[in-house]
């Protein structure tokens, strides 16, 4: 039996096959000669929901599904549906809804993917894919082997000790040679340290730094551990929402242009599709937690608390600080942060639309080292503006407003644009 061995993509592709056949944990465990725990693990750490219906009948997770006789509850302009039942989005509105799973997803097999029933059931499925599994696989493979192999403690405590002296105007060299027994790094450690943002000190307090030309092959794949994850998984995610529907969730995004030049960091209210976008000079945890500190004094923490209660974002090094966003400098809590699953970006699918428009007066590939603020500030304005037709052919600056006050938008500089002045188009930034 292989004992300490990845799964190939081969081997993944035959579980699949034989979990569309509604072979059991063991018999496929025979075949690969494999123990059928690694199996099951495998079946269950990368499983695929899809929340899809069946032939001639939209997802629907209600338990009144089959009786319920409600109708035209989304209100929406052109709905044919006779029944609300028949539509995929009015549990939303509805008082009555009662979510229901089915019974066999938490026994094995776990998945859907031999179920005789699949194309009759309107319920969110749990599928099994080779091809989502492998790639899963080897994005976590990769993230398991990049970024910086201290704890956030320890971050934490190294930054206290060598920031300041860097700010006395200290070379690293010097502190290295000098303090051997606290530093415990190598000079080429602590430079990348410092380059990636971990620390408060920055190049600009590196006399000798600035002036060199930065290297072509720079990567900014610098990451606290991935045990900052610990708890904030989107299955968290999903369990902290279970017991607040009404709570507003604000998706955390990065948009790039050229590798190595500025980039935006944008912020998502996903109720009423609301987004800001501010300019960062480098893609690094540093400048989210700038933003977001500059954004929580400037509002006043009580309103920052109303606006940010829940923040989501990927799996970028530039979210890996998330004890950071999450707290004040006294430590009380202000806001919740969550991550997506790797190669999951339809988990936060509200954002990654939104860029669209971004888009279009951006395209990709073109540099973003001659925006400036009041630049971005002004796409995000015409976008804002922008009516959309699940709010009602209203725009989201409109419905920022209703649920927040034209105080909240005068502070973020937020301004509505005519309808007909309105430009989605590379011209507008010229």
């Amino acid at each position: 039996m292989a004992k300490y061995t990845h799964l190939s993509l081969d081997e993944r592709i035959t579980i699949q096959q034989m979990l569309n056949q509604a072979e059991s944990f063991k018999a496929i465990g025979r075949t690969l000669d494999r123990n059928c725990s690694t199996i099951s693990k495998e079946v269950r750490n990368h499983l695929l929901f899809q929340k899809k219906g069946c032939m001639g009948h939209a997802f629907n997770d209600c338990a009144n599904r089959f009786s319920c006789s409600l109708a035209h509850l989304c209100s929406k302009p052109g709905c044919t549906r006779k029944y609300c039942r028949f539509c995929s989005s009015c549990h939303l509105f509805c008082e009555h809804y009662f979510k229901v799973e089915c019974r066999k997803l938490s026994q094995p097999p776990y998945v859907c993917n031999g179920c005789d029933k699949r194309t009759k059931c309107t319920l969110e499925k749990h599928v099994y894919s080779a091809a989502a599994a492998h790639s899963e696989y080897m994005a976590v493979r990769s993230e398991s082997r990049s970024g910086i192999c201290i704890s956030e403690q320890e971050a934490q405590q190294l930054d206290e000790f060598i920031s300041p002296l860097l700010q006395k105007g200290q070379s690293i060299h010097h502190i290295c040679a000098t303090q051997p027994d606290s530093v415990m790094f190598s000079e080429k450690t602590i430079y990348n340290y410092v380059d990636a943002g971990i620390f408060h000190a920055k190049n600009i307090d590196l006399p000798r730094k600035v002036a060199y030309r930065p290297r072509k092959s720079r990567h900014d794949s610098f990451k606290i551990d991935r045990s900052c994850r610990t708890g904030r998984t989107y299955d968290d995610f999903r369990r902290f929402l279970e017991g607040r529907p009404d709570c507003p969730v604000v998706e955390l995004d990065s948009v790039e242009g050229t590798k190595g030049g500025k980039v935006l960091l944008t912020i998502h209210f996903v109720h009423c599709e609301f987004m800001l976008a501010f300019l960062r000079d480098r893609n690094t945890a540093a400048s989210v937690f700038d933003i977001m500190e500059r954004l929580y004094w400037e509002l006043r923490p009580d309103i920052y608390m109303e606006l940010f209660p829940v923040l989501l974002a990927d799996n970028g090094s530039e979210f890996s600080n998330p004890v950071a966003l999450e707290m004040d400098f006294q430590n009380n809590l202000r806001s919740g942060v969550f991550y997506c699953d790797p190669s999951a970006p339809y988990q936060k699918g509200a954002a990654e639309n939104n860029h669209e428009f971004i888009r279009r007066i951006l395209p990709k590939g073109i540099s973003f080292n001659d925006l400036t603020q009041e630049k971005v500030m002004r796409m995000m304005n015409h976008i804002n503006s922008y009516a959309r037709q699940n709010l009602g052919n209203r725009s989201p600056h409109e419905i920022f407003r209703y649920f927040y006050g034209q105080r909240v938008l005068d502070a973020l500089g937020a301004e509505l644009i005519s309808p007909n002045d309105i430009i989605l188009r590379p011209e507008l930034l010229k």
